[in-house]
């Protein structure tokens, strides 16, 4: 099983990241100010059952790579160093803001499963979770597909408590956060190059 320093570590990690505005906050929170708090949570609560599917998907299919392919293991590395890299020059050189349009109401069931259908179908999702699980798996400990499950479940609920605060968050302060897009992107952008960074400076190998 996993050490608890590792496992200690990536849940630092995982929280980092995880606070970090992305895409999916950016999703939430055009819910929440559009249509409240109940949308806010129930697409905070469908992007992470998306998430469930990723972390199945990961756990079945990185085991082999992980424990049998060194070479594998540090093209999956480095293309997260990439991935992370693109996010934090996307996030600093974007003007995107958040959608100014009220979304027509929908039921919460259409907005869950809404929210699970934008993640599962979100490409750059699984690259992140082929690049950034792998770092904190060790393959002497066993049960490797245990570890992947593990791992995600943790950064499930991290990401989970983090979607929700900024689902409250959006819902109470609504419009307002229209005007804090751009500096959110800059903030954004910081973040995922010093994790890019981090990544590209880990010396482990599998």
């Amino acid at each position: 099983m996993i050490s608890p320093s590792t496992l200690l570590i990536f849940s630092l990690a995982s929280l980092a990241l995880v606070l970090v505005p992305g895409p999916n906050h950016i999703y939430i929170i055009t819910r929440a100010v559009s249509q409240g708090r109940a949308a806010g949570v129930a697409s905070a609560f469908g992007v992470e059952v998306g998430t469930l599917v990723h972390i199945a998907a990961a756990a079945a299919g990185l085991s082999y790579v992980i424990a049998r392919s060194a070479t594998l293991f540090n093209v999956i590395k480095w293309a997260g160093v990439a991935y992370l890299v693109y996010l934090g020059i996307r996030a600093l050189t974007s003007r995107q803001e958040l959608a100014s349009r009220e979304a027509p109401p929908q039921p919460l069931r259409a907005i869950f499963l809404e929210g699970m259908v934008v993640n599962v179908l979100n490409p750059k999702v699984i690259l992140f979770f082929l690049a950034f699980l792998p770092q904190f798996v060790e393959p002497e400990a066993g049960a490797v597909p245990l570890q992947i499950a593990v791992l995600g479940g943790t950064l499930l609920l991290l990401g989970l408590l983090s979607d929700l605060i900024y689902a409250m968050a959006a819902g109470a302060v609504g419009g307002r956060l229209r005007s804090r897009a751009p500096l959110i992107g800059r903030f954004s952008g910081v973040v995922y190059l010093g994790l890019g960074v981090a990544t590209a400076l880990s010396g482990r190998s599998a």
